[in-house]
């Protein structure tokens, strides 16, 4: 490069850094030729013939000509050459160059490894889709908002949706992010739009992304179901690279950010909630976008919305999938209540899919084992009996009602010596009575009636009197079994002998 390519960039306004990186002088020498070129006069006018610039540089600075443009490090070229293309820094490069007699600066070999590799600047490609075919979301932190059911003030959350073609944008603010709350926001705005766009871009949050990956990444089971039921496919941003939604990052967010909640006073959730609502169809959707220098909204109404896949009949149930253990009690835990699932599978863990009104169960295979109504409140209890091991089954299932009703079905002697049982003042003899309805499985329940009938005959129906009789075999006998007592033979005296002794105690008075 000469003079004349350093006049050219001073007229152009270029800066003493970017001079300095073209033409790989420092950056005081650009400031001191800028500064002469500034009182010469060269900077207007008609540009001076190389030999006449030179002269008046001469002229101006004595000893002084154009920037030099041969480094120091040139008769080192194919050393530092050879050494650049081992990766070698260039620190280490300045300090072979001095073990070889080179006495210049480091910055000069600085620049002169940067003309052997030039460093190549990071450029971006801007991607446009068309109408309909692509939507963007994201999540940002819009400052504490009033909790409309506490009154006290908690972190919030900007959920926004922007159609990638038109810029039209759904916002809502809410407390979490979980998934729940993901599915029901992309609910609304769909019904905000009116329609479902091609695909949806997330980030890689949780609630949408499972495993984030740049080959193969991992969607939510409830965010696939939601997926499917709409009919939009979803394309995660890869790990690390925002840009990939640059319009709802710098568009949609920072947007809501700076200009909705901009010098906005403290406010309630639910109030924000409707005031944003509007801001979206007036000053963001009124704006005149800075890329396409239209409308959002007018853009929206007047072709993207056409282009978007028409709504389903019914909304999409909230679905959440959580992977659960089966505990010992045959029961999984979900947010507090309990649901039973067959007792094969206690210690595995099953795929739990929580609806508005379902709760199903699945193995790793997706396999449907259990099915049961949503529990309204912590705390409830949800069982399927044929989930439970058959033989826990009577004492889990027994009380007082059923206990009477199995004996009532078995015979009145039956249902009499069970009600004996029960009405104990005392004891809780209901297991007592669950016992002796077992009987019947032993010994069918003629036999167990007859023994019951023998066993309040002697008064005594209790479970241990009927089981006996049963297992001698005695329920058939109708008579009651006479009871004979032993003959007194000890300490045995006549009367003659107590008479005698009473006589003697009145002769005493």
């Amino acid at each position: 490069m000469d003079i004349r390519e350093l006049i050219n960039q001073l007229r152009q306004g270029a800066s003493d850094r970017q001079i300095s990186q073209d033409m790989h002088i420092a950056r005081q020498t650009v400031k001191r030729y800028r500064e002469w070129a500034q009182t010469s006069g060269v900077l207007e006018g008609a540009l001076p013939k190389v030999e006449t610039l030179q002269a008046m540089l001469e002229q101006a600075m004595p000893g002084k000509s154009a920037p030099q443009n041969t480094s120091v490090v040139e008769p080192y070229r194919e050393l530092v050459k050879q050494m650049v293309e081992g990766e070698v820094e260039a620190a280490a490069i300045f300090q072979r160059l001095k073990e070889r007699g080179f006495s210049g600066s480091y910055s000069g070999v600085y620049r002169f490894v940067r003309t052997l590799k030039p460093v190549q600047p990071k450029t971006t490609v801007r991607v446009e889709r068309k109408p309909g075919e692509e939507a963007q979301v994201d999540f940002g932190y819009a400052g504490r908002m009033i909790d409309p059911q506490t009154g006290k003030l908690r972190r919030a959350w900007a959920f926004v949706m922007t159609l990638s073609w038109s810029r039209h944008q759904y916002v809502e603010f809410v407390f979490d992010q979980r998934v729940e709350t993901w599915l029901r926001l992309h609910r609304n705005a769909f019904e905000f739009f009116g329609g479902v766009p091609g695909r949806i871009v997330p980030d890689n949050l949780k609630a949408a992304i499972v495993k984030a990956s740049w080959d193969e990444p991992q969607a939510q089971n409830s965010y696939r179901e939601c997926a499917q039921h709409y009919g939009f496919r979803i394309a995660p941003c890869r790990p690390r690279t925002p840009e990939h939604k640059g319009k709802v990052e710098q568009g949609g967010v920072h947007y809501v950010v700076r200009n909705f909640l901009g010098g906005r006073q403290t406010d309630r959730l639910d109030h924000n909630n409707r005031e944003v609502h509007t801001w979206c169809l007036t000053t963001a959707g009124l704006r005149v976008h800075g890329t396409t220098k239209e409308k959002p909204l007018e853009r929206f109404e007047r072709v993207e919305k056409a282009s978007l896949k028409v709504l389903p009949e019914t909304p999409y149930d909230l679905a959440v999938w959580k992977r659960a253990k089966l505990h010992r009690d045959c029961y999984v835990v979900f947010e507090g209540a309990f649901y039973s699932a067959p007792f094969r599978f206690v210690g595995q863990t099953l795929w739990l899919c929580a609806g508005s009104r379902q709760v199903r169960m699945y193995t790793a295979k997706y396999e449907l084992v259990a099915t049961h109504e949503r529990a309204q409140k912590a705390g409830e209890r949800h069982t399927h009996a044929d989930h439970l091991p058959q033989e826990k089954l009577p004492g889990l299932l027994l009380d007082r009602e059923s206990c009477l009703r199995e004996a009532s079905e078995i015979g009145s002697a039956t249902q009499q010596a069970v009600q004996a049982i029960l009405d104990d003042p005392v004891m809780d003899r209901l297991p007592s009575g669950g016992r002796l309805l077992r009987l019947r499985q032993r010994f069918g329940d003629v036999r167990l009636e007859a023994a019951c009938r023998r066993a309040l005959a002697f008064g005594d129906p209790s479970y241990k009197t009927v089981k006996r009789i049963l297992a001698q075999g005695l329920e058939q006998e109708l008579e009651p079994i006479p009871v004979i007592l032993p003959p007194a033979t000890t300490f045995v005296r006549g009367t003659d002998e107590l008479v005698g002794a009473l006589v003697e105690v009145t002769s005493w008075n």
